[in-house]
Order: C-alpha cells, then structure tokens, then sequence
C-alpha cells in the first residue's frame, strides 16, 4: 500500500447523538499519524459534550465557526467558564475534567488535537459511565441522594445530552464554584496580529509564550493565497497536524533517501508530517487556503529553506549547490517565509 500524508476526516461516518456529531482520527486509521490524534466536533444549541476527561492526552482545540461554553475543573478544585466564538482557542491539560456546550444561534464546529496517536475519543472517562458501573447504592452515597433518585441517573454513558442553551443573564451561566469567569484556557488566535507576507498569506500563532497554560502543545493558523507556497521547511522538535479548513492545496513531505510524497487537499482533509520531515504547502486553487495547523510541543521550531540560504556565506552556496557567484546573488537575500506566486 503507497503511504499517505492524507486522511479525509469530514468523509468518514460520523458518532451522531442528541444533536451531536463527532468524526475523529487516531494512528488506527491514519498510519503515519503517530503522535497526534484529531477530532470534529459539531454541537447543536444546548448540545452538551458531557463531563469528561482524557487519561492519556492533552486537548488543544479550535472553534471554526459557532459559539459554545467549556467547563473545566482543576485538581486544586477550582472551576473555569468560558464562552468560546469562531476563531478562538482552548486548551485542556491531561486529567483534567471539562465540558463543551453549544450555545448557537447556530451549529457549533469545533476542531480538537489530542498529542497522543493512539487516543480514541470512544474510550474517554465520562461522568455517566462512571456513575452507571458503579453499584447504586454507593452512587447514592457518593451524592448524598436517595437510592430512589439514583436510579433516575443515566443507566449508560450519554456521551452526548441535549439541554437548553445557557443564558448568560442568569446563575446558570456561572460557576458554582466562587472562582466566577477566567480566560486561562482561552485564547482568541484570530485576534491576533499576523505574520504577514504581501501576496503570500498570514499566520496566526499560540503557543506557550502567549498561551501559558498550553505547556505542551502549539496551534497556528496560516493563510495561504492562490499560487502562493508555504515554503520547503521541517520542524525540528516536533510532529505537525494540520486540518485543511478552507481552499484546495498541494502538501508534500520529503523523507529523505529520494522520497518525497505529495497529495492534493481540500476542505475537510488532515495532513501529518512527522518530526524533522521536509514539507511545503503550495494554494494551486482559485481562493486562499486556510489550515488550522498543530503542534505536540508547546515551543515549536521551525527551520525554513529561505532561512538557512539566506544566512549561509556565498562560497559554501555556490560549492553545494554547483552555481556560479551570480547565480548564487539572485537567492533569497532574505527569509520570507511563504513566497508568493510573483516570485515563483
């Protein structure tokens, strides 16, 4: 079987239940995708994804389009809102107890990375089941309810429950807690001032610089205009995962030993590339490209080809590369990070 870098996640069967849908990716159905797993999230107004937590990953996510409310509850006992809208990042750190709630007017698409392949959202610790395989009369306890109120708990895990949207005016809105409302696990990406390069594209960054609490993992959205290439780079202490969210685009990894593979994206799609592998993106569409991209390392690297030409002496160029000084004199006398179609 020829490898893939591709994996088109918004073609695959989706886990629907009271007004919820969830498609995700591990290393079980994307081979190459060893460190990173990726979820699709969509939530109805007042969908709740219930409280749970992950063992074995941390959860960086991006909302795409819509609004909703996370919860998230901290070992110390202290407890986190926060309402979430198009554009906007969260993250959860391994073991901690969240929630995420639809909030509408309308649909709520949310994107999740998980820095472990082999995590499945299928296999996530849920309040319900925990409630559920406990014997009732202990879970009467537990709560301090009778055995008769407990048996009116969910016999199964919900996964998914249908509710009324919160209303922000009222005390359901708020934390039980005294904590009240933070922005820890939220940062706004699309807020941020870009990396910009005219007739190339943008990207927009969080990492732990801007985002503290997000320890161990990076996200970025790059925009990419038509003709325009993310140029030829590799990322050195890190794996990449990238969701394609809008536009079409070419992606090729490079492998070393002669091996480079390239598949054509579109909206919907995941690419991978593992850590120190060679890649460029390249918008041979009509409209710009726009990827939601992450990292498994909360202070990513990159090194880009424009970089490391740009700053090598002439001599060493013209010797590896088998060019003259003049020819060596018409690269890149600067790092520019993606080229634009003009300069191709």
């Amino acid at each position: 079987m020829t490898k893939t870098f591709k994996y088109r996640l918004e073609q695959q069967t989706a886990y629907e239940h009271s007004g919820g849908q969830m498609r995700e990716v591990s290393v079980a159905d994307f081979p190459v995708s060893t460190a990173m797993t990726g979820v699709s999230l969509r939530l109805a107004p007042g969908t709740l994804r219930e409280l749970h937590w992950h063992a074995n990953a941390s959860e960086w996510g991006y909302v795409v389009s819509g609004s909703c409310r996370t919860t998230i509850l901290h070992p110390d006992g202290t407890t986190y809102i926060d309402n979430f809208n198009s554009g906007d990042v969260w993250y959860f750190p391994k073991g901690y107890g969240h929630s995420i709630q639809g909030m509408g007017p309308d649909e709520c698409h949310i994107i999740q990375i998980m820095n472990n392949g082999s995590f499945t959202e299928k296999h996530t610790f849920s309040i319900t089941d925990f409630i559920a395989q406990t014997p009732i009369e202990l879970v009467a306890q537990n709560l301090g309810i009778s055995i008769e109120d407990a048996q009116r708990l969910p016999k199964k895990e919900s996964y998914f429950a249908y509710g009324q949207v919160p209303d922000d005016s009222t005390l359901d809105a708020t934390a039980r807690s005294a904590t009240g409302l933070t922005s820890m696990h939220r940062y706004p990406l699309m807020a941020q001032d870009p990396k910009r390069v005219p007739g190339g594209g943008t990207e927009r960054v969080a990492s732990a610089r801007l985002f503290p609490i997000s320890t161990n993992m990076t996200g970025a959205i790059i925009e990419i205009q038509p003709g325009a290439l993310r140029e030829m780079h590799w990322h050195p202490n890190t794996d990449e995962w990238q969701y394609y969210i809008s536009g079409t685009a070419r992606m090729a990894v490079f492998l070393g030993q002669g091996e480079l593979i390239e598949d054509q994206f579109e909206a919907g799609d995941v690419g991978y590339v593992p850590e120190g592998a060679g890649h460029y993106i390249y918008n041979n569409g009509t409209e710009v490209c726009r990827i939601l991209v992450g990292f498994n390392h909360g202070q990513h690297e990159t090194i880009d080809l424009t970089k490391w030409i740009s700053s090598t002496p002439n001599d060493v160029l013209a010797t590896n590369l088998e060019i003259n000084r003049e020819q060596v004199s018409q690269l890149p006398q600067r790092h520019w990070f993606i080229a634009p179609a003009a300069l191709q």
